[in-house]
């Protein structure tokens, strides 16, 4: 099989490829027209998916629970200590590698909401991620994400080149029909120059849109990530940082997007996870770092922007033997952003005594993820409580959006 071949074989990915595909950017190509409202409200959303599955009680600790030390053992996170979390109220405590996500909660721009899940109750990443991105209560439903039918009913205003997916592959939730929506689908391969322009000659002649497209993106990705942004391979931290960074350049602007998808893997920490250092800190660092530089490089645009951070599901309340954690169910999501009415957990907590863990593994999930990204979409774009149940997320009249999240 030949490098174009090869190329082109991940440009047609499957569905699951899809799914699991490493740090990726895609973007709407439509400004809303309210982008330049007479309020000078212009508000921007980035949703953050973590593939892999976020271990909650690490990141945001419920160091107030009695069960939670001995429950993560050797990888809990304590108040004190050497390298001590940092306490975000009398009960939760945020992991030590997340300093500038604290500061945002300080600034009452940044907060938590515990126990949450997607309606998933198994533990495969794969259906796991489809529910997650397509905003079906179960996998297999639909090829189209929850946020790409958002955006179906938004008031579309003028087209920005700027539209396209970035990276190894396109989230599965913001993908949809490009001609409706007017955003293309197109995940650009981590080639070289020579083997993408070659790709480029080879949809001219089969179809010129998504030549086009695939023509537009390699200027898109060099204009996101220029050479001072490119990270050492295989730094998953610092890939994080350089996908923001890019996004970030790209929103700021003018006619630029105002709504993006970012997914980033590496986060199944089955063994050697770490408590306040290792593997899980190294990630978190990663994405902390990546929240910066969203509030970095989109300026004055940060004041008007939501960040929201989710994963397909949790990880179990007790450590395995191996100093890491299998596949849950309950999580945390987190919001990030000037527009996020912050400075707080939200949280129906449930408490991680062996009567109360979902199945006698997991914490159990009392907030429904949907309540908060429909919450979110509500605050920033005023989508109604109808559009929200039946498109964005059909048969979810039951999650209610949940409100103040956005100021």
């Amino acid at each position: 099989m030949t490098m174009i071949d090869c190329v082109e074989n991940r440009l047609l990915t499957s569905r699951r490829g899809l799914l699991l595909g490493g740090a990726s950017f895609a973007a709407w190509a439509y400004l809303p027209k309210f982008a330049r409202a007479a309020d000078g409200r212009d508000p921007r959303l980035v949703v953050v998916i973590l593939r892999g599955a976020l271990d909650g009680l690490s990141t945001v600790a419920p160091i107030g629970d009695p069960d939670y030390a001995g429950l993560h053992g050797s990888i809990a996170l304590t108040a004190d200590g050497t390298h001590p979390a940092t306490m975000l109220d009398s009960f939760f405590a945020l992991h030590p590698a997340m300093p500038e996500f604290s500061r945002m909660y300080r600034e009452m721009h940044a907060a938590v909401i515990h126990a949450v899940a997607t309606p998933y109750r198994d533990r495969s990443h794969f259906d796991g991620q489809d529910v997650l991105e397509s905003g079906y209560a179960g996998p297999g439903r639909v090829q189209s994400g929850w946020l790409n039918r958002a955006l179906e009913a938004l008031p579309r205003g003028e087209r920005v080149s700027s539209g396209l997916a970035v990276g190894p592959t396109t989230p599965l939730v913001l993908r949809g029909n490009a001609p409706t929506v007017g955003w293309a689908p197109v995940a650009l391969p981590q080639a070289d120059d020579d083997t993408a322009m070659r790709l480029v000659e080879l949809y001219r002649h089969r179809d010129p849109v998504l030549a086009t497209a695939l023509s537009q993106g390699l200027q898109l990705d060099k204009a996101a990530s220029g050479d001072d942004m490119k990270p050492k391979r295989g730094n998953a931290a610092a890939q994080m940082r350089q996908v923001a960074r890019g996004a970030a350049k790209l929103m700021a602007a003018d006619d630029g997007p105002r709504i993006a998808a970012l997914a980033f893997d590496g986060w199944d920490t089955h063994a050697n996870e770490g408590g306040p250092v290792g593997r899980l800190a190294f990630l978190l660092g990663g994405l902390d770092g990546a929240l910066a530089e969203f509030e970095n490089g989109l300026g004055a645009r940060w004041r008007d922007a939501v960040v929201v951070v989710a994963t397909e599901f949790g990880r179990t309340a007790r450590i395995n033997g191996t100093d890491g954690t299998d596949h849950g169910t309950g999580t945390i999501a987190l919001l990030a952003g000037g527009a996020v009415k912050g400075g707080r957990v939200i949280s129906d907590w449930p408490g991680l005594k062996l009567a109360n863990l979902h199945e006698g593994r997991d914490l159990k999930p009392t907030t429904d993820l949907r309540s908060v990204i429909k919450g979110v979409l509500q605050g920033q774009f005023g989508l109604s409580d109808r559009v929200l149940a039946e498109t964005v997320f059909p048969d979810s009249a039951a999650a209610r959006p949940m409100k103040g999240l956005v100021t």
